[in-house]
């Protein structure tokens, strides 16, 4: 099927003659408030393919957004249909008012992804945010009784566990472009050292064996730099290398402990933790070195885990104590304030975004256990992504690449 879009614009016209509660193009993430529950849904949606297995993934994948309310009929802003072309294709048309606004077909290495490609464009068509229902996650599971690395689609169809060594894995971060994964392990000799997979041979290399500790690796937003914390020189600091572990500089000089870089959106700059006030909290400095700036984050003596947001230079998401618990919250440059966006039972730790800049997954960790969750930061809803089957599950990282 050929493709056939309307502009966004008539889009908007026809959104707009069905008395839409927001208009297209979407609106932007910049005008987050404290979150407190559920917000009403942009769109009213119904989910069909001729399929009844890609209809089920496409339904659980919009019904996962928070931006959409999967009905069964009625009235509603728009139809999305996804139905199977050849093994590795899906048809997606869109309608409204009984109008078709966008025909176009999808493909990939199996008819599951080339269906969750297919949603992400009716995401980006409507919403004019990408879409991230075909990105891939990291993540540490005790599946096996052991905490070991694992990558997965955000639905848990394909997961694939990369690490058998039975000893502790931590930290997994992936390569923008997904073909890697670089992660903590103490297997060798049991001291932390940091190791990189590649995804496609599943080869394992040391990328950073130095004297102490290393650990905390994290990937530029182009990928050709890794950041991490290394503790050679005496005490936890923070160092930048290329993408191959080489050309190793260090960047902070303190006293203090050092901890969990976040690259800004632009690679210009680095957020982190250090100890330097006496309790840990969030600075940033250039990622080419120079004087480090306290984030006046302000809501908690002990603020850790900052996670830029891909799409928003102004919002750092990070763990914050509050009360007896922990929880995620907002700091916004722009506000110079910061914003409690979770509650509930346990804590809520290790943010990290998705790449709309819209959603984060985080681990909800309580006293029988620990599991990823999604939240969407416009209506406060979250869900559970990981199954009960991968038993206490935490520590996500996300890239999406086509």
């Amino acid at each position: 099927m050929p493709a056939r879009i309307l502009p966004t614009l008539a889009l908007c016209a026809f959104v707009l003659s069905m008395g839409s509660p927001v208009p297209l193009p979407a609106q932007t993430d910049g005008d987050l408030g404290v979150i407190e529950g559920r917000a009403r849904s942009e769109f009213n949606i119904t989910v069909r393919s001729t399929d009844p297995s890609l209809e089920r993934l496409a339904q659980s994948a919009f019904a996962l957004h928070g931006a959409y309310e999967v009905r069964s009929g009625g009235t509603t802003h728009f139809d999305f249909s996804f139905n199977p072309n050849g093994r590795d294709g899906v048809d997606l048309v869109v309608r409204s008012a009984g109008q078709v606004l966008l025909e176009q077909t999808f493909r990939s290495n199996d008819r599951n992804r080339a269906l969750l490609l297919a949603a992400d464009h009716a995401v980006q068509r409507t919403l004019d945010i990408p879409g991230f229902f075909a990105g891939t996650i990291a993540f540490i599971s005790e599946r096996t009784g052991a905490s070991e690395v694992y990558v997965s689609d955000l639905f848990f169809l394909n997961a694939r566990q990369l690490t058998r060594d039975r000893s502790q894995a931590i930290l997994p971060n992936l390569s923008p472009d997904g073909r890697r994964l670089l992660y903590t392990s103490y297997h060798r000799n049991g001291f932390p050292d940091i190791y990189a997979i590649d995804l496609e041979t599943n080869r394992r290399t040391t990328f950073a064996s130095f004297r102490g500790t290393n650990t905390g690796a994290n990937f530029s937003p182009d990928g050709r730099e890794v950041a991490m914390v290394l503790s050679g020189s005496g005490n936890a600091e923070i160092f930048v290398s290329d993408a191959q572990g080489r050309n190793l500089r260090r960047l902070t000089h303190t006293p203090a402990v050092e901890a969990d870089p976040s690259w800004s959106p632009d690679g210009r700059r680095l957020a982190f933790v250090s100890d330097t006030p006496g309790r840990p909290q969030l600075f940033t400095m250039s990622a080419s070195g120079g004087p480090a700036t306290r984030i006046p984050t302000d809501i908690s003596r002990h603020c850790t885990e900052p996670a830029w947001n891909p799409r928003d230079a102004d919002l750092i998401a990070f763990t914050a104590a509050i009360g007896r618990e922990f929880e995620i919250a907002l700091f916004s440059f722009r506000d110079r304030a910061s914003r409690q966006i979770t509650r509930g039972a346990g804590d809520a730790i290790e943010p990290v975004w998705l790449n709309d800049g819209r959603h984060l997954i985080f681990t909800r960790r309580t006293a029988t256990g620990s599991h990823l969750m999604i939240l969407d930061t416009k209506t406060g809803q979250s869900q559970r992504l990981s199954p009960s089957e991968f038993r206490n599950t935490y520590q996500a990282d996300f890239a999406y690449v086509r």
